[in-house]
């Protein structure tokens, strides 16, 4: 009898979200480490190239993983844009008063201070050095979703002015 442990075969990686979100971002060795320092992620995977860029990375926070990458623009994978995002990476975290005022001593760019939402959480939306939009949130408490709504709509409609 032998012991042949082979791997489960999946959609994804065992111990991996369906969903893995890989972005490119500038001066992505020095991103990697803004990741780990402020936000306290884990560094699963780092690939660095030979001119000390990385060629892929994993880095897991809370119980999510994400992947980057420095620009390989022969690729189609091109740095963040420098206004703007088309997307913004959402972490859930138990304090993120801490988190953005970290995020802002490192120096990301404060889009939108923290406070307390019409969503029943609290969240800070900034922009990291490498040109990524993240906004840090708690979940302080559970709004029914018509409440939500109407919220949102008085909101977008303040600026219709």
């Amino acid at each position: 009898m032998t012991d042949n442990k082979t791997p489960a075969r999946g959609p994804a990686p065992a111990g991996t979200q369906r969903l893995m979100p890989y972005v490119t971002v500038n001066d992505s060795a020095r991103a990697v480490d803004f990741y780990r320092d402020v936000l306290g992620g884990e560094v699963l995977t780092r690939i660095d190239g030979p001119d000390g860029e990385i060629i892929h990375a994993e880095v897991r926070l809370g119980d999510s993983v994400f992947q980057l990458g420095a620009p390989m623009p022969d690729l189609g994978l091109v740095g963040p844009p420098e206004q703007g995002n088309a997307f913004t990476l959402t972490y859930w975290v138990e304090d993120p008063d801490t988190v953005f005022a970290r995020a802002v001593s490192a120096g990301a760019t404060p889009l939108s201070a923290v406070g307390d939402a019409f969503s029943g959480d609290r969240m800070g939306v900034f922009r990291c050095p490498f040109g990524l939009r993240w906004c840090v949130a708690r979940h302080d408490r559970d709004i029914p979703v018509e409440e939500i709504r109407a919220a949102a709509l008085a909101w977008t409609a303040e600026g219709d002015d």
